[in-house]
């Protein structure tokens, strides 16, 4: 079957000119060519009827037919026939052959044609696509080099030769502008298959570009002689970097600044400028933090490991240092370490341990009724609390230098008592606060827990199921606040983390005690929803035509010269 339009040998010779221009197979081309054919086919003839198209790969020969299955029973009369049928036409068919009639020549009307161009583009684009997606996907993680084609409402268009990636607003380093044209350099952070093809998404701000750039820069970090551990960024001001080297010999630092800073300053460079810290790696959280709080000299280290929480100390004129401007040193320190930074001047660390002392003490001596100096003595050895007073092992008592037997079981016996009576007090309160009992069997809830709950109005486990994490640590600040519980409601996100940080329970702690609250009242079933899919997800797009795509669509369907325009 021939059609209307160009030579055979024409249509092979675009669809190979296509193939090289959108970087895709020439088969791909091809079979684009034969679904556009089949549909116009069965547009014609009928789409109940199985017609197929097949393109000659060498001499372009177009042959349309329509297929038949020889079947023991006919389920659809249009493709299907029986045995008995089939022999009449075919006397050695069998059951699971095909009979093929060939169809005589169709010409393409304007629509017709229009329809089937529509498909050769979409088939086209599609392949393009995937072609895109299978070269990128596994380039994640690379620094790549392009052109800015358009900006649009801050988002940057670079064109990357055979694809498009895409740098959002947030990606962009602050004060720095693009225009079409101009030559950036970028970090592939993610590649994923979108409706409207992959999506190659660049960054110029994560630390990971940082990193990618010293490997290019530093031989030692691309042979792995030298590795970088972690690294935090400021986009476009400041940055920190720790570096570990695997040779004795060779310093990690020195090698990365390179001979008078020029390694350092070709990143900085690119960088637009921005200042970077490197600092040796240690495996040691006090001793990392101390250099990652460099230039700012430290006094004094004290590590919190249940609450991640690392307070440090810093003579009186090395605070701003440690801070930095708006908090920016101590901030990277932290992304840099992964703990919580407190810093305290000396005189500041002194007056609150002072505080402490003396409020523990006074906590023993009425608790215990004993004088100033056991009271001291129990404050000293490290004992901040009744309770551990109560249920220590003797031996630990009895190693305070003065302590006997008799001391120790005594003290003891004075802290239960007195842990009774404060237990049987909030007992009380609670039931006056209206706390069901049910509330004492989540696991993390204590009568002094309950207790303080049920002074905010949480006084069932439903109601504490039904807090948000930082509620729950806001209940539980220790500091006098004129905000009210239902007043975070009308708060931002950020002024909500900026309050409860200063509250003594963490997230974690109060995740897991929401969580068991819930996990009483709907069991262990307490998942998270399945998405919903997408609905959209599969239909065609209609995309724009480009000139090499109706190229591939026109050599295939031309309208006959004097075929009526409405066919």
């Amino acid at each position: 079957m021939e059609s209307g339009g160009p030579s055979r040998i024409e249509m092979l010779a675009v669809a190979d000119a296509v193939a090289r221009e959108k970087g895709i197979e020439r088969e791909e081309v091809i079979t684009a060519m034969e679904q556009a054919i089949q549909k116009a086919g069965r547009n014609k003839y009928g789409p109940e009827h199985d017609i197929r198209a097949i393109i000659d790969r060498d001499g372009g020969h177009i042959s349309l037919s329509r297929h038949r299955e020889v079947v023991e029973e006919v389920e659809d009369e249009n493709t299907q026939l029986t045995v008995d049928q089939a022999q009449a036409e075919k006397t050695d068919a069998k059951v699971g052959d095909f009979l093929i009639d060939e169809l005589p020549p169709i010409d393409f009307g304007r629509i017709a044609a229009q329809t089937a161009k529509q498909v050769i583009v979409q088939r086209v684009r599609d392949a393009e696509r995937e072609r895109q997606f299978e070269e990128y996907k596994d380039r994640m993680g690379e620094v790549v080099n392009g052109l800015v084609k358009r900006v649009e409402y801050g988002n940057v268009t670079v064109d990357l030769g055979r694809a498009e990636g895409v740098m959002r607003r947030d990606e962009a380093l602050p004060r720095e502008n693009h225009r079409p044209g101009d030559r950036i350099r970028a970090y592939i952070y993610d590649v994923r298959r979108e409706p409207r093809g992959p999506q190659i998404f660049l960054t110029r701000t994560r630390p990971e570009l940082m990193k990618a750039l010293f490997a290019q820069e530093v031989p030692e970090i691309y042979d792995g002689i030298i590795e970088i551990r972690a690294a935090a960024r400021d986009p476009g001001s400041r940055a920190k970097i720790a570096v570990i080297s695997r040779d004795a010999s060779i310093d990690p630092v020195g090698a990365c600044v390179g001979m008078r800073g020029s390694r350092v300053q070709a990143v900085v460079g690119e960088l637009q400028g921005e200042k970077i810290d490197i600092i040796p790696w240690s495996d040691d959280p006090a001793t990392f933090v101390v250099n990652a709080l460099a230039p700012a000299e430290v006094t004094k280290v004290v590590l919190d490991e249940d609450a991640n929480k690392i307070e440090v100390v810093v003579p009186d004129e090395q605070l701003s240092l440690a801070i930095g401007r708006r908090g920016q040193n101590v901030r990277l320190a932290s992304m840099l370490s992964g703990w919580d930074i407190d810093i305290l001047t000396e005189e500041e660390e002194s007056q609150r341990r002072q505080d402490e002392f003396n409020t523990r003490s006074a906590l023993f001596i009425e608790a215990f009724d004993v004088e100033d100096v056991i009271a001291h003595l129990l404050v000293t050895e490290g004992f901040a609390t009744i309770e551990e007073v109560a249920f220590v092992p003797m031996e630990d008592l009895t190693s305070i230098e003065g302590f006997d037997d008799d001391i120790g079981e005594e003290l003891q016996a004075r802290a239960r008592n007195w842990l009774e009576e404060r237990d049987a007090k909030l007992d009380v309160e609670r039931k006056k606060l209206g706390v069901e009992d049910a509330m004492l069997n989540v696991s993390g809830v204590t009568l002094e827990k309950s207790v303080r709950l049920g002074t905010h109005g949480v006084n069932t486990v439903e109601d504490l199921a039904g807090l948000m994490p930082d509620e729950y640590r806001f209940i539980f600040m220790d500091i006098e606040t004129d905000v009210k519980l239902d007043d975070l409601f009308n708060m931002a996100d950020h002024e909500i983390s900026r309050l409860v940080r200063q509250s003594p329970v963490q997230a974690d702690e109060a995740n897991g005690i929401i969580m068991a609250a819930r996990v009483t009242i709907y069991g262990d079933d307490v998942i998270a929803p399945e998405p919903e899919p997408d609905p959209d997800a599969d239909e065609v797009e209609a995309v724009p035509e480009t000139p090499s795509d109706l190229a591939t669509a026109e050599a295939v369907f031309a309208p006959a010269p004097d075929q009526p325009a409405g066919e």
